[in-house]
């Protein structure tokens, strides 16, 4: 990860490919993410390739308004290829209309979107303003748009919840689990519990940026090391919170909201897609309960057979293997999901209940 300074704000950036094999890399990025940057290719053909029915650029935007990014900055980028001439104001209306229609169709707000024309090549609109398009654009540059965004409330209040995204050994340090804060505060000498583990360890130091801190909070990139457990016991999707005040576990069942987005033929109860959730990736069986009204939330059937493209429905979702999440009201950045199959995005959904995995009992010690 880098980092980079506005005048206003310190920047983390995670690079989020946008190839279709990289989905997944973009699913974790983007659920640790406070603001999306969409860049578009304005170039003839290749716009209309990513924005079109199976263009990616379509996906990207979904998957980010369901992971809970509500700000987003769309770079019309590549404005000096532009055709039939560069830097055309014509083609960056065709481009920004376009893009932004099918934004506001998946949720974004108005008020929360700022469309910017730029060059990455030539340095157009990125830090200073270009001359370029001077004659037709006078919004702000990449920098300014990313200066006017409104910081999020920060959870400082709530229990400690951590999503690993990598787990580092460094030598002279040891075991560096590194995930973005969600919820809460962590410093050195704190018991953290990595569920859906029972592996429990103390906090021997905390680093932002390669820089020793405190402590940290909501919203900060952050590796921590901990004392006693090897690299192999931990893994990208477990989730770290203070082992004393409300950890976080594994859990046995969800119910959730799902709305199914595409999805060739229909879906039956024993579909085992794989859920998208935080910063894990876990296969999950379907056991449909209800099928909705996606607009209104009405039951229209209870125990239905099958429900397919376009159906909302409260289903029962068992995992396949030790899963860590939690409910949307409580922790909103662990209780949002994607569902993929066939290399692509079938449903969307949150988490209404958990059903918590039962610590396992010492037989002797219950004797």
């Amino acid at each position: 990860m880098q980092k980079f300074e506005t005048n206003n704000y310190g920047y983390t950036i995670i690079d989020a490919p946008g190839h279709r094999d990289f989905i997944k890399n973009l699913i974790t990025g983007t659920s640790q993410a406070d603001v999306a940057i969409l860049v578009v290719d304005a170039c003839n053909g290749a716009f209309e390739i990513g924005v079109g029915s199976n263009g990616q650029m379509r996906e990207h935007v979904l998957l980010a308004h369901t992971l809970g990014v509500k700000q987003l900055v769309v770079a019309i980028n590549k404005m000096d290829c532009t055709e039939p001439m560069p830097y055309g104001e014509g083609r960056y209306r065709e481009c920004a209309n376009e893009t932004l229609a099918y934004i506001r169709n998946v949720g974004f707000e108005d008020e929360f979107v700022q469309c910017v024309p730029i060059s990455g090549w030539c340095g157009d609109n990125i830090k200073e303003k270009s001359e370029n398009m001077s004659t037709w654009y006078n919004g702000p540059t990449l920098m300014e748009a990313l200066d006017a965004i409104e910081a999020p409330e920060r959870p400082v209040n709530k229990p400690l919840r951590i999503p690993i995204q990598d787990v580092y050994k460094i030598g002279g340090i040891g075991t560096v689990p590194v995930g973005r804060i969600e919820s809460g505060i962590i410093r050195p000498g704190i018991d953290v519990a990595f569920a859906p583990t029972d592996i429990v360890a103390e906090v021997k130091s905390v680093e932002r940026h390669h820089k020793s801190i405190d402590e940290a909070g909501p919203g900060a990139n952050v590796g921590f090391s901990v004392k006693n457990v090897a690299v192999k016991d931990l893994q990208r999707g477990n989730v770290a919170s203070n082992a004393n005040d409300n950890p976080a576990t594994g859990v046995e069942s969800f119910t959730a909201h799902c709305i199914i987005l595409n999805h060739p033929g229909e879906i039956t109860d024993g579909y085992c897609p794989v859920i998208d959730c935080h910063t894990a990736h876990v296969a999950c069986s379907f056991n449909i309960i209800e099928r909705k009204d996606r607009r209104t939330g009405e039951v229209l059937e209870t125990s239905p057979k099958s429900v397919k493209t376009g159906d909302a429905c409260t289903v029962v979702m068992k995992p396949t293997k030790q899963f860590c999440v939690e409910t949307f009201e409580d922790f909103p950045p662990l209780g949002r999901f994607a569902v993929r199959d066939m290399k692509q995005t079938i449903a969307v959904g949150i988490i209404k209940s958990v059903v918590r995995k039962e610590p396992e009992v010492d037989e002797a010690d219950d004797w």
